[in-house]
């Protein structure tokens, strides 16, 4: 079950369909997702679905691309009773169910129905709720959305056969404000396939004459780019430019925004092959996130990044899984979410590094990025746990 799924170009669908095709080697797979629509005005009307090995059935359920939270709300429960309907048809036809699904009511429904059928799940968490909600609401709101949603969510974590994190501190929050048991909760990070960018990018790259500053995903209301926009304006650096890469339901806010400040900042439609060549025209990444979406989420954009072997400047708290990848690795600067001041030092600072330097804080990260991060082992370590999981089920009965 995925909340997303190819042709949408972002890593969680790619996630999906990774584990979908290596366990379909020697099992019988369906997935089940609704129609494609991210990110926000992408048009799928003339996509072609592929040949695969697994089973793909698109179900019926309403979409809100565009952040809007009563919306989210409806697209997360509607997806949940799809689900469920299906899940009620096909039965006799599961033997369990791996799920990256929408939190909170999609996820509550799944594992509502599952649990009565009998079928043992496995989920997957990338975010955690209602934590990364309240994040962004008002604080008297955020109490009584956390009051309200808090219990679903330690019902949906406590009736799963087992929990995959994205990283120990997910797991160890989890464990100790959901009453987990360690052993239901295990790590496995996400990945991104390193081989797009260790072989794919050419030789020669056209790269700009200007230092370029980049971020490349999705521009959503939790990634801060006006922080970025307003950054590089004010730091008026010489011969240099900043790219925005991607699109999001922001997007048109940050284009007006940038519009009001310099004709060096750009911004471009990204298709998910051509990410390698494109990050490899940067001089340093930026992973800007708003003040504390980084304590309950891991940016899947961070593997991609370390990849393209480019130093980082990461706008984020202090104490998320991001901050402690990027120090750990020595692959860039660590400063704080939404300092506009430490920003605008962090871009100059990074101007004025040394080339050799700036390569080898690259190199860091990308060495880090393969020892953890890379697609052949966590891939691997994923699928073969859930089919360790379903065999185990299966000899039991």
């Amino acid at each position: 079950v995925s909340c997303v799924f190819p042709p949408e170009p972002v890593v969680s669908a790619n996630l999906s369909f990774d584990i979908a095709v290596n366990l379909a080697l020697k099992n019988n797979v369906t997935v089940i997702s609704p129609l494609p629509t991210r990110p926000y005005g992408s048009n799928y009307r003339n996509h072609i679905t592929q040949n695969h090995p697994f089973i793909h059935e698109i179900i019926t359920s309403y979409a809100s691309p565009k952040s809007n939270l009563i919306r989210r709300m409806q697209e997360s429960f509607s997806l949940g009773r799809a689900t469920s309907k299906f899940l009620y048809s096909n039965k006799n036809n599961i033997d369990i169910i791996y799920a990256n699904t929408w939190p909170i009511f999609a996820q509550y429904f799944l594992v509502k129905t599952a649990k009565r059928l009998n079928i043992p799940v496995v989920l997957h968490i990338q975010d955690i709720y209602p934590e990364s909600l309240i994040m962004k609401l008002p604080k008297i709101i955020g109490k009584i959305v956390r009051f309200l949603i808090l219990p679903i969510d330690r019902f949906i974590l406590n009736n799963v056969q087992q929990v995959i994190t994205i990283s120990p501190q997910m797991k160890d929050y989890l464990v100790s404000t959901r009453n987990l048991y360690q052993s239901n909760v295990k790590v496995i990070r996400n990945w991104q396939n390193d081989e797009h960018f260790t072989k794919q990018i050419p030789k020669k790259i056209n790269k700009s004459d200007k230092f370029t500053f980049m971020y490349l995903g999705s521009i959503s209301p939790s990634a801060g780019i006006e922080l970025l926009i307003k950054s590089f304006t004010s730091a008026n650096i010489d011969n240099s430019k900043l790219v925005i890469a991607g699109g999001g339901s922001e997007k048109n806010r940050c284009l007006n925004l940038a519009k009001n400040y310099t004709s060096e900042i750009e911004f471009i439609e990204v298709n998910l092959e051509d990410v390698p060549e494109i990050q490899a025209k940067a001089d340093v990444l930026l992973l800007p996130l708003k003040k504390g979406i980084g304590k309950t989420a891991s940016p899947s954009k961070l593997p991609a990044y370390m990849f393209s072997k480019k130093p980082i400047i990461a706008s984020v708290d202090e104490e998320s899984d991001s901050a402690r990848i990027i120090n750990e690795a020595k692959a860039g600067w660590v400063i704080e979410p939404e300092n506009i001041d430490m920003m605008i030092d962090a871009m100059r600072k990074a101007y004025l590094t040394k080339k050799s330097v700036l390569e080898l804080k690259g190199e860091n990260g990308f060495n880090f990025a393969m020892e953890n991060l890379s697609k052949n082992k966590n891939l691997k370590q994923l699928v073969n746990f859930i089919s360790d999981k379903s065999q185990s089920n299966n000899s039991n009965e």
